[in-house]
This record gives C-alpha cells, sequence and structure tokens, in this order.
C-alpha cells in the first residue's frame, strides 16, 4: 500500500506528499497498536470462572434439548430436525447435537425407524428432571415475580419489551410459558400493555410501586437482612436516593498488579451514587455519577439471577431503559474486582465475582442444585454402541462402564493474571463435557 501511495503522490506538491506519507504511517501504526478486547484482558483471566462458565454452557445445551423435546406431542422427533437449532444453542461447528446427543445416553435414546432417520428421545431419568424442574420454578415463582417486579423499578419508563426479557429467562428461572400466561398471575405487580392493534408482543409494565423491593442487595446486607425479609422501618416508607456503600471486591490471590489502582479502588468505593431504583434521567452521561449507578444497576442485576452470571449481548439490549453506557464492556472489564468478563468464545459473560468461590457458587439456589445434577449426567460415557433399528429399540441396555477420555485441563498453580494463556483454554475453543468434569473435580480436589 506505502508504494502504490508513494507513486500516486510523486506529481504533487512536495510538503502535500509528506502529509500523506505522515499520516499512512501514522495510520498503520495505529491500527497496528490496536487491540481487541480479549487481548487487552486475556492477563486478567480467571480459570476457575472460565470453568464455571464452560459448565453452565454446557448444561445449559442439553436442557435446551430437553426442553424442545418436551414440547413435541410424543416427546420424541428426528435428530436432523434437532440440528437446525445449532444457532439457538451456540453450538459451534465441527460440533454437532448427534454427537452430543450419544455422549448423554442417560438423558437421551437413540434409535433409527424403518426409514433409516434417526430419532431421539429422552430417557425416563431425563423425563423425572424435567417434571422436577417445573416443580421448583412453581415453588419459587413469586421471588421471581419480585425480582422481575425489581427489574422494572429500576428501569426508566417503568416498563420494559416481553421480547427483551425473554433473554434473561433461564437466567431469571422463569417458566417456558412465561409470555402467555406467567406475566397475567401476577396483576398487582405488572400487566401487559401494546402500543397499538399491530404491536404484536407488548411490553410488561409495572403496576404498583413497592417501597421495600426498592432496597439494593447491598443495603439488604449492611442492615444485617436475608434475602426474603423485608426491614419494618423501610417497608412502606423507604424512597431510594444517594447510597454510599462500597462493593465487596473479590481479586485472584495471584493478582499483582491491585497495588497500582489501590487508590483509585479506593476513591471509586468511597464515592457516592444513585440508587438503581432512582430516578437517573438528570444524571450526565460519562460522568463518574452516571458509571458508577450504572455499576450498581449491574450489581443488582447480576443478584438477581440464579447463576450470578449473564450473557453481556443481553444487556446491552437494555441500555436505554436502565440508564446503562453506551460502552458497557469497557464498564464493565474497568471494574475488574467486582465483575468478571469471559471472553471465550463467540459470546461474552459477566460474572458477579462476590458469588464465586472458585468455580463454585457460595450460595446454590433449588435451580442450580438441579442444573449441577443434570450436568453429572451429562458427563457421563458408555462404551459406543451401533444404534439400534426401530424393531430392536428394547433390547437396548446400559451396561453401566465408563470409558477414560484422558483429556484433562491441566489448571497448574495460578488461576490467572497471564497463566492461563499456557492452560488449554483457547479463545475460541470448546471443552467437552469430559474435559469440564474432568476440571471440575480437579478443582474440588486441589
Amino acid at each position: 500500500m506505502s508504494n502504490t501511495l508513494s507513486k500516486a503522490t510523486e506529481h504533487l506538491d512536495p510538503h502535500f506528499s509528506f502529509c500523506v506519507s505522515t499520516w499512512s504511517k501514522n495510520q498503520h501504526r495505529f491500527m497496528t497498536s490496536s487491540k481487541r478486547v480479549q487481548d487487552r484482558s486475556k492477563n486478567k483471566r480467571i480459570h476457575d470462572l472460565e470453568i464455571a462458565k464452560e459448565k453452565w454452557k454446557i448444561a445449559n445445551r442439553v436442557i435446551f434439548l430437553m426442553e424442545t423435546l418436551k414440547n413435541e406431542p410424543e416427546m420424541v422427533m428426528p435428530v436432523r430436525e434437532l440440528e437446525q437449532n445449532r444457532k439457538q444453542m451456540s453450538l459451534p461447528k465441527p460440533h454437532s447435537i448427534s454427537d452430543l446427543l450419544r455422549k448423554c445416553p442417560k438423558l437421551f435414546e437413540l434409535y433409527k425407524d424403518k426409514n433409516g432417520v434417526l430419532w431421539c428421545g429422552m430417557t425416563k431419568k431425563a423425563e423425572d428432571l424435567v417434571e422436577e424442574e417445573q416443580r421448583i420454578i412453581e415453588e419459587n415463582e413469586d421471588k421471581v415475580a419480585e425480582y422481575v417486579t425489581r427489574f422494572l423499578m429500576m428501569s426508566v419508563d417503568k416498563r420494559l419489551r416481553l421480547d427483551k426479557i425473554a433473554h434473561f429467562r433461564r437466567d431469571f428461572g422463569l417458566p417456558i410459558d412465561f409470555r402467555t400466561n406467567w406475566v397475567h398471575k401476577y396483576p398487582q405487580y405488572f400487566k401487559v400493555v401494546k402500543r397499538d392493534e399491530d404491536d404484536e408482543i407488548g411490553f410488561l409494565e409495572l403496576v404498583s410501586w413497592n417501597p421495600a423491593w426498592a432496597i439494593t442487595e447491598l443495603e439488604k446486607r449492611a442492615m444485617g437482612m436475608g434475602v426474603n425479609e423485608v426491614h419494618e422501618d423501610h417497608s412502606n416508607s423507604h424512597n431510594p436516593g444517594l447510597l454510599s456503600l462500597p462493593f465487596p471486591l473479590k481479586f485472584p490471590s495471584t493478582y499483582k498488579k491491585v497495588y497500582r489502582y489501590g487508590g483509585k479502588i479506593e476513591h471509586f468505593q468511597k464515592r457516592s451514587y444513585l440508587s438503581p431504583y432512582a430516578d437517573a434521567r438528570g444524571l450526565k452521561a460519562g460522568s463518574l455519577e452516571f458509571d458508577k449507578r450504572a455499576v450498581a444497576v449491574m450489581h443488582e442485576l447480576l443478584s438477581f439471577t440464579i447463576e450470578k452470571r449473564l450473557v453481556t449481548d443481553h444487556l446491552t439490549h437494555f441500555r436505554w431503559e436502565l440508564v446503562m453506557p453506551q460502552k458497557l464492556m469497557r464498564l464493565l472489564l474497568k471494574h475488574f474486582g467486582i465483575f468478571y468478563v469471559s471472553e471465550r468464545g463467540k459470546r461474552f459473560s459477566v460474572f458477579l465475582t462476590e458469588a464465586y468461590e472458585g468455580s463454585e457458587l457460595i450460595e446454590k439456589g433449588p435451580l442450580v442444585l438441579w442444573k449441577e445434577k443434570v450436568l453429572s449426567l451429562a458427563g457421563y460415557r458408555g462404551k459406543k454402541k451401533k444404534i439400534e433399528t426401530y424393531s430392536d429399540v428394547s433390547d437396548i441396555e446400559d451396561d453401566g462402564l465408563s470409558e477414560d477420555e484422558h483429556i484433562r485441563v491441566q489448571l497448574g498453580q495460578e488461576d490467572t493474571m497471564g497463566s492461563l494463556a499456557d492452560i488449554l483454554l483457547r479463545d475460541n475453543d470448546e471443552m467437552d463435557i469430559g474435559e469440564v468434569c474432568n476440571a471440575y473435580e480437579d478443582t474440588e480436589a486441589s
């Protein structure tokens, strides 16, 4: 490019040629010095949370398949039709859904019909797990209704589009039919409204403000309140305003660079900020107050989720509604210690670091325990068998034998600050079920 540019400027004024040449060098320097987000933060990776992300990723894929089969009349469908869900499952090539099904013989059954078409169904264990999940969701739906209401209370216009909330369905523990049935079960909290007759999706709008729910999780902790407790002094009179509570910080033990930013962190922690439930329309975008209030919103929202983790591109849908900065990723990366952003693969996830000890959630709700049960069955590997035909499906037996895959993720002594670059977790790698389970076991043993 530089040779072509030089020839093109030979006949021009020497001063202009010099300017173009200088611009070209500077532009080249600028382009080569710029880095992707992954490159800027690869030295801050936490191996334990990367393992946690892979664990939840595999569990969610298996659960998605279980939900898909559950919605079928006979709870069976051709595997080739399941393959069409690759995008929804974020399953990259060359991995296939059929391979995933074969690795989970305790959850899925495969057989061929008389025409040689491969079909998939659920085992009795999987069907029991689906029923168990339904019971858990029903038992906890009142708490989930509170979280959805508080989500609406944090929004600018006290309403959110239903299709946007749908992104958080599994994160909040909402039922599959939440848009058609569940949203109408709590008319005292919210209602569905539409802008006009052509609006097929509509909004979920707050019906009444609950002062007792305008108290952040940090405030509850400072007052010594439990998750389900309501302080008598605040039940009917609490008005959200300025807060001065510090955010819990959790840096890895090997994070040696924190001392460089100690003063800035201390200054940030002491700065007052507006409650996520207060009206934030008067804040100036980019100001210190604006950014800290955004951190508080993120902290509160992550506290509502069952895994204390969210996919970052889902969060960007709510930037306007929650008065969040345009460059949300930069804010999350900046406050390493409060949040951890996992940037492996195509979809980034943000963790609430205080909620984890290693790769384990400190407080596990019933849905988390259920997902771990699903994952324990998904981690099973039986002997490779040929797929039986329709005529002899009844002859399939579980031989109970497992095979050693000889694939281990080397955890090493350091779990952060550059050590992860030497570990098998590459940016776009996919970990197999066996790998995650082995790494998970190694973490528990260490």
